[in-house]
């Protein structure tokens, strides 16, 4: 090709980072490359879409060597390479010299000149406030300026500030929406996620991939079933192609929500699976208690090729704990090491302390963590306690207690099992020690917090609220549980677990009002006698509120699936699939 313009067109429709490399030394060898600027427009273009955008930045150096000037579509391609990567050499201090020579020529007045600062400042240079000041002061915007500022203000945490720019945007696009909802995401707050896609739809805005992925990830953070489901729906009866990130998504929330036969469903007729796919899988069995399962499967995606990474063995792992296979769960650390070359992390040694720690192996979960190569978290310290409590060891859990304390002084969690531990052995005045430094010390334990889906709308509870629109319903419906468990199965509360000094029968009624007993009340008024009621609880089950649901359904045939932050509940005909561990 001899003309420039045959050059631009052959760049245009170049991909690849050495045919790239080829056309430039064509180029360069000819002379034509200092004599144009619109060759390198194309060049770094071309370099921005590849697999090596950072091969773009030397390109500006030697347009302004060859007394040439930028011109508005050199900069949007050459930024977008620096925001694809932003470890390379010299790429902050390129971004703010280009910047400046925006300015200088006046190219800043370009929309997308802008809306490529912006990106570089709010994502490169993490200069949010920069950011902003250029959304405020450009001379045109348009939802792609907006969109920038929100992903970036999510990925920061300022989810507050991402949702006031999307209230003031002028229009938005399926991209503002997927920001915002994938914004909460990240941030916790499914519920809000939640509560965006529905307004998205009652907007009219169709829902692309990178929203539903979100809103599923949404559904799976508090147990949404049915929102879930209807997601499943809309994309078969859209016919969407089931991508590898909407089925793992779909894996994820079917198996959070307490459906791991239909995740594994979803998983089986996926056409490609990598390796975030089949980990999710691998975890969703394991934490509800089919540990051989689990592990066949990691067996499975070793023969199919997939090389299992860090996270892949979290999961095993944690099938070893739920299924109590020590001896398994010492092979796959042990080959971690040897046979993949894996570096154990702290999550990895936290696995295996949990799995000692509730095979009553204490003194080797105890050494286990004094050889670690790094100092244990709050985590191991409590997979440690929870396995002082269960096989009461009092001793043991006064020596993590200390050690905990020190790493966390001002939280809760190892105060409260400590004084629960004390209370079971019958150290009273111990318990109350424990109950005295919390209040000197300004600590309140972490409300225990309930959700449970009913027709597609999620209800929250919270420890002794009472600000239900149906609470009298549901306190008139405990009393009628509690009289008939107490009644039919002998039921006395176990009130060990109160951390406040009141009096018995106060005690009783702290109990009662504990969330997700009000959740269970509420979903037992709410749905039909055959339906599975589904709770989210942010905390660990207490042992009184596992033994009662238990009996709840026993007494009423009703099957109850409860997602702790450990691991899920099915409780049938008054059995658990947990073994009652805690």
């Amino acid at each position: 090709m001899a003309g420039v313009a045959g050059y631009v067109e052959l760049l245009s429709r170049c991909g690849e980072a050495r045919a790239i490399a080829r056309i430039q030394g064509a180029l360069v060898t000819s002379g034509r490359i200092r004599q144009s600027a619109e060759l390198h427009d194309a060049l770094i273009r071309a370099l921005s879409r590849s697999a090596r955008p950072h091969l773009a930045h030397p390109l500006y150096a030697h347009l302004l060597r060859a007394g040439l000037l930028p011109t508005p579509h050199t900069l949007p391609s050459l930024l977008k390479s620096i925001a694809l990567s932003p470890a390379a050499p010299g790429a902050a201090a390129l971004a703010v010299a280009v910047h400046a020579h925006a300015v200088k020529l006046g190219l800043e007045r370009f929309r997308h000149v802008s809306n490529a600062l912006i990106l570089v400042h709010a994502g490169v240079l993490g200069r949010l406030d920069d950011g902003l000041l250029l959304l405020r002061t450009a001379a045109a915007v348009d939802a792609a300026s907006f969109n920038t500022l929100i992903s970036a203000y999510a990925r920061a945490g300022r989810v507050a500030d991402a949702r006031k720019l999307f209230d003031e945007m002028p229009s938005r696009n399926a991209v503002s929406w997927s920001a915002i909802v994938n914004g909460y995401v990240q941030a916790g707050d499914g519920m809000e996620a939640l509560e965006m896609f529905a307004r998205m739809q009652a907007e009219g805005v169709c829902p692309d991939d990178t929203v539903l992925v979100g809103v599923l990830a949404a559904c799976a953070q508090h147990g949404a079933l049915e929102q879930g489901k209807w997601v499943h729906g809309y994309l078969k009866a859209n016919g969407t192609m089931i991508t590898v990130f909407l089925g793992t998504a779909l894996v994820d929330m079917y198996s959070k929500c307490g459906e791991v036969q239909l995740a594994m469903d979803v998983f089986e007729t996926m056409k490609d699976k990598n390796l975030l796919a089949w980990t999710s899988m691998i975890k969703g069995l394991a934490v509800h208690g089919r540990g051989s399962e689990a592990l066949a499967l990691f067996s499975q995606m070793e023969s199919s090729g997939v090389r299992p990474d860090d996270i892949a063995f979290i999961g095993a792992l944690s099938a070893c704990t739920h299924a109590g296979l020590v001896n398994k769960g010492w092979e796959l650390f042990d080959s971690m090491v040897m046979k993949y070359g894996i570096k154990p992390k702290i999550e990895h040694y936290g696995c295996m302390v949990d799995l000692l720690a509730r095979n009553g192996l204490l003194e080797e979960a105890k050494e286990m963590i004094q050889k670690m190569p790094m100092k244990p978290d709050a985590l191991i310290w409590g997979a440690l306690m929870a396995g002082c409590r269960f096989h009461k060891n009092v001793e043991l859990a006064e020596y993590v207690g200390k050690h905990w304390i020190l790493l966390e002084p001002d939280k809760s969690g190892a105060y409260v099992l400590l004084a629960n531990i004390y209370a079971a052995s019958g150290r009273h005045n111990s318990a109350r020690e424990i109950r005295n430094l919390m209040r000197e010390k300004g600590i309140d334990k972490t409300p225990g917090c309930s959700t449970v889906e009913i027709k597609g709308i999620i209800h929250q509870f919270i420890v002794g609220d009472l600000s239900h629109p149906r609470i009298k319903d549901i306190l008139t419906k405990w009393h009628e549980i509690d009289s008939r468990i107490r009644l039919e199965e002998g039921y006395i509360p176990d009130k060990k677990e109160v951390l406040v000094d009141i009096e018995e029968e106060e005690k009783e009624d702290a109990l009662s009002r504990h969330s997700e007993k009000l959740a269970i009340a509420f979903a037992l008024i709410s749905t039909s006698d055959k339906m599975p009621i589904r709770i989210v609880k942010n905390l660990r089950v207490c042992h009184d509120c596992h033994h009662v649901t238990k009996l709840i359904s026993k007494v009423y045939g009703r099957e109850i699936i409860v997602r702790d932050r450990t691991r899920f509940h099915l409780f049938k005909d008054g059995s658990c699939s947990c073994k009652d561990y805690w």
